[in-house]
């Protein structure tokens, strides 16, 4: 008999966001989630059906023939020491110099969903590095909820250093054309609008995804092209865009900003199926590629 996932109400699916975020503990996430649901058995379902599922959600095979994939050590002197990541790039590639795209995860460190985003990027054939924040701690532990504990307790200030460290590893490589671009989701939006302040003329491109704005001060040193994407539930910050957008007209920066109907925080992130919206998700990732081979590419 085939069984089907739960009807998750709104505010378990905003009870797990705060979770995630930090912003509750895990008790205080599951005491929500038993106020909405019908029985004690409900919500466990509810619970286990919020929480991600990466085999499911692959969509491209860690051993994928079309790929060379290897795990490297970017040395990171300004922050932690180093810092390692995952790198991908087409087997076809040979000595050719590509493109490259630094994918920058959310608050669990590197987990299987990110690897397969930088997969994905190196089928779109560009050279694709996914860093992990929590390296100094010893790296993604393989579970989420531990992976956020493990955030909570990095120097956040050398993380910082240490995903710029990488994001210059990367575009200086040898097989790099030099150009670079960054993605990255939630925490890792906020740290592609961060690395575009920053570096400057350095950066191509940068695609937040549901990522915090830097602050409108900063936005003229942007020289990247930048790409903004907001899920039309993700209220605190749909509410901050204007203010970004007006920023970056200001500045004369190049960019475009999407708001997704109906989609909530974490809406590209397919591992978790109650946030994953795919009609918002498959066109976010049609106009991040196109964007990514219009300014890092072209």
């Amino acid at each position: 008999m085939k069984t089907t996932e739960p009807q998750i109400p709104s505010e378990a699916i905003e009870a797990y966001n705060l979770y995630i975020h930090g912003e509750i503990d895990r008790r205080s996430f599951f005491d929500r989630v038993n106020k909405v649901a019908v029985s004690a058995v409900a919500a466990t379902a509810m619970v286990d059906a919020l929480m991600p599922n990466y085999a499911a959600a692959q969509q491209v095979s860690p051993t994928d023939s079309r790929l060379k994939t290897e795990y490297a050590t970017v040395p990171s002197p300004q922050g932690n020491g180093t810092i390692k990541g995952y790198l991908a790039r087409p087997a076809s590639a040979g000595s050719t110099k590509l493109p490259s795209i630094l994918v920058v995860h959310e608050n669990r460190g590197l987990n299987p969903h990110i690897e397969d985003v930088a997969r994905r990027l190196a089928l779109e054939n560009f050279m694709a590095f996914a860093p992990d924040g929590l390296t100094s701690v010893g790296g993604y532990p393989g579970d989420d909820a531990k992976g956020g504990e493990l955030f909570g307790k990095v120097d956040r200030a050398k993380m910082s250093e240490d995903l710029y460290a990488a994001a210059v590893w990367l575009k200086s490589r040898p097989d790099s054309s030099g150009k670079l671009g960054v993605t990255g989701f939630c925490f890792g939006g906020g740290i592609a609008n961060a690395l575009a302040v920053r570096m400057g003329a350095d950066l191509a491109a940068a695609i937040p995804f549901y990522g915090g704005a830097p602050m409108a001060a900063d936005v003229p040193k942007i020289k990247a092209a930048v790409l903004v994407h907001h899920g039309g539930e993700d209220a605190r910050l749909v509410a901050a865009w204007p203010e970004y957008e007006s920023a970056l007209k200001a500045a004369k920066v190049t960019y475009e900003g999407h708001i997704y109907p109906g989609a909530v925080h974490g809406f590209n992130n397919d591992a978790t199926p109650q946030r994953y919206n795919k009609a918002a998700a498959d066109e976010a990732w049609k106009r991040t590629v196109a964007w990514f081979n219009k300014y890092v590419r072209g």
